[in-house]
């Protein structure tokens, strides 16, 4: 998701400002995913975060008067898309319970990497050499993540948390060929849709879903409006400055929610956890400073 900025039209500073709004939004999520381990699966998690979404959608969308933006032409991609970001929500919302969260947040950030390899086949993009340097690059910074101590078997908690940056690498890819002739208001009204369809099915197949409590109703709201925020607030600071201005203060989530895991739970701060990170957060750097160059070259002068 890059945006055709020059250096006179970004504004890093209120670029940063919604940057932060997205970070403390994924950390409280994760705080709230942590919560509701015990009271609900990550069926029913979703479930009532995306009806929730779906409220909050109508509502906005109203009051921008953009509901009329939402049109039926794709619904079968829609489909996709959110059947692989369905699936890939789940993993993740079972893996910050059974995973440390530096190492679920670590993995995450391998997701443009997977996009990267994903690309040539749904998009037709070619593999060019950067981005190939990237993804090998990425894939030892994935290998150092998850065997942080030599001879330590992988854990379902983590083998999870990487499933789910391939499947939010194939949401990506569908996001992207949706945003060719979707609006924002028509995306997220079938993100949240279609996903509370599918929570229904899932969490209700066998008869008994879990109705909210006075323990668990708060977690579920702050995990479905913290979801919303945060990606609001992303599309928001990639819309005052470049990617590659973006994505370092992205990548402040990772000691921020290490720090969260230390203090809050008492998981031990691996160091071989934010070197790996540091890897993947390099091969995407490079990757993106790489096409936002060529896109600049591209541009008419």
């Amino acid at each position: 998701m890059l945006r055709d900025s020059t250096v006179s039209d970004a504004h890093p500073l209120r670029a940063a400002s919604w940057m932060i709004g997205a970070i403390v939004s994924f950390t409280s999520m994760a705080i709230a995913g942590r919560a509701l381990a015990g009271l609900h699966d990550t069926f029913e998690i979703m479930t009532y975060r995306s009806l929730l979404g779906v409220v909050i959608v109508i509502v906005v969308g109203g009051w921008a008067g953009t509901l009329g933006q939402i049109r039926r032409d794709r619904l079968g991609l829609h489909l996709i898309r959110n059947t692989w970001h369905f699936a890939g929500q789940n993993l993740w919302f079972f893996a910050i319970t059974a995973a440390p969260l530096a190492q679920v947040f670590a993995l995450e950030f391998s997701t443009p990497i997977w996009a990267t390899l994903m690309a040539p086949f749904f998009l037709g993009e070619r593999l060019t050499r950067i981005r190939s340097i990237s993804a090998a690059l990425g894939f030892v910074g994935i290998l150092i993540v998850a065997r942080p101590e030599s001879g330590v078997a992988l854990t379902p908690g983590l083998v999870a948390a990487g499933c789910a940056a391939i499947c939010f690498a194939g949401a990506a890819i569908s996001t992207r060929l949706l945003t060719r002739n979707q609006s924002i208001t028509c995306i997220m009204f079938y993100l949240t849709l279609i996903q509370a369809v599918f929570g229904l099915i899932t969490s209700g197949y066998d008869g008994d879903i879990g109705l909210p409590t006075a323990a668990s109703a708060p977690w579920l709201a702050i995990v479905g409006v913290a979801g919303l925020v945060a990606h609001f607030c992303m599309t928001k600071a990639l819309s005052m400055a470049p990617a590659a201005v973006v994505m370092p203060i992205d990548f402040a989530r990772l000691p921020i929610i290490a720090l969260v895991g230390v203090t809050l739970y008492n998981e031990p701060l691996e160091w071989a956890v934010l070197f790996g990170a540091v890897i993947i957060f390099t091969a995407n750097y490079l990757n993106i400073r790489s096409e936002t160059r060529a896109h600049r070259g591209r541009q008419p002068h």
